[in-house]
């Protein structure tokens, strides 16, 4: 073959290449940050799985910076100016600290947030339909959803007196306690309000409960409730308390009962801002969605082991009764 024909099979198979090998080298790579409060492994594989299938695949057009706070809140500071520094093109977070962080770190990066109970009160956003700034994102309106599972707790046990909620400090501007004591209140219930952040926090809520003859809590999904739902369903079966979970794996773990979002779900939905944003979306023109669909489900052998009947009018009610 001459040089003449050498070439003219070079720019033939370029030209038949040209899709994919043109693809390949033009195709810009974007960046995204994941700052999470927990270690849940499940929030990062929902996330990529479903940008990948809006066209953003991991390894191809897209790289995921990933940093854990492993529930300490604390870290999530540093953490985020880690990924500043990375230079990625938009972050990720889930919780009301974890938007907080993002939004000191940077007023310029895009943040897309999930599970935030009230943007607007934490003051992460102006408004929910036109967020404004750099940040938007999703609400598990946590505060609504609070009366709901105090309802179901109710219905497990109808001689309910005093019910306890556990709150996590840490998190400003947050009005479930308050919907709690009020939903509380017109079914004659007392409510003993409880703080914990830490582990041992933790422990001292649930003592501090016992000695209060509290027979039953609601557990609000903060981060450090999220990521020790195992520790707190132990304590709750020590203690025979019966509590009540936003998030469906608490039940499986072993607690009494959930009403809530569909957590992966929730976080998974974050992909879609994430999209707009990669395509020139600005944050803060994109409204804060709130959660149209919540689940319900009962564990019937926690019910059994703290002596508890489960009414036919729960059965009927609940989503999902495990086993």
């Amino acid at each position: 073959m001459n040089r003449r024909d050498s070439l003219f099979a070079l720019t033939a198979f370029g030209v038949a290449g040209a899709p994919t090998l043109g693809l390949a080298q033009t195709q810009p790579v974007r960046r995204i940050g994941l700052l999470l409060p927990n270690a849940a492994p499940w929030f990062s594989e929902a996330l990529q799985k479903r940008l990948a299938g809006l066209g953003w695949v991991e390894g191809r057009n897209l790289v995921i910076v990933s940093r854990g706070a492993g529930d300490r809140n604390e870290l999530l500071a540093p953490l985020a100016l880690e990924l500043v520094a990375q230079k990625v093109e938009v972050i990720v977070t889930s919780s009301t600290p974890g938007a907080l962080a993002a939004m000191a770190a940077s007023s310029s990066i895009p943040i897309v947030f999930a599970h935030v109970a009230d943007p607007v009160r934490s003051k992460i956003v102006s408004n929910l339909a036109r967020p404004g700034g750099n940040v938007t994102g999703l609400t598990n309106l946590a505060g609504e959803i609070v009366p709901k599972q105090f309802e179901l707790l109710k219905a497990l046990i109808p001689k309910l007196e005093r019910v306890a909620f556990m709150g996590d400090p840490s998190i400003p501007g947050q009005k479930m306690s308050e919907t709690l004591r009020a939903g509380a209140e017109k079914h004659g219930v007392a409510l003993l309000s409880l703080d914990a952040s830490t582990l041992a926090e933790i422990d001292l809520a649930f003592e501090t409960a016992k000695r209060e003859r509290v027979a039953a809590m609601v557990v609000p999904p903060a981060s450090i409730f999220i990521a020790n739902s195992k520790y707190i369903v132990a304590l709750s079966r020590k203690h025979r308390i019966a509590t009540a979970h936003q998030n469906r794996s608490a039940v499986v773990d072993g607690a009494l009962v959930s009403y809530g979002i569909d957590f992966v779900e929730g976080f998974a939905r974050t992909a879609t801002y994430v999209d707009k944003i990669l395509r020139g979306a600005k944050p803060g023109d994109l409204p804060v969605e709130q959660v149209e669909r919540f689940v319900s489900a009962v564990n019937r052998s926690t019910a059994k082991a703290l002596g508890i009947t489960i009414p036919q009018a729960v059965l009927a009610r609940v989503d999902e009764v495990i086993e």
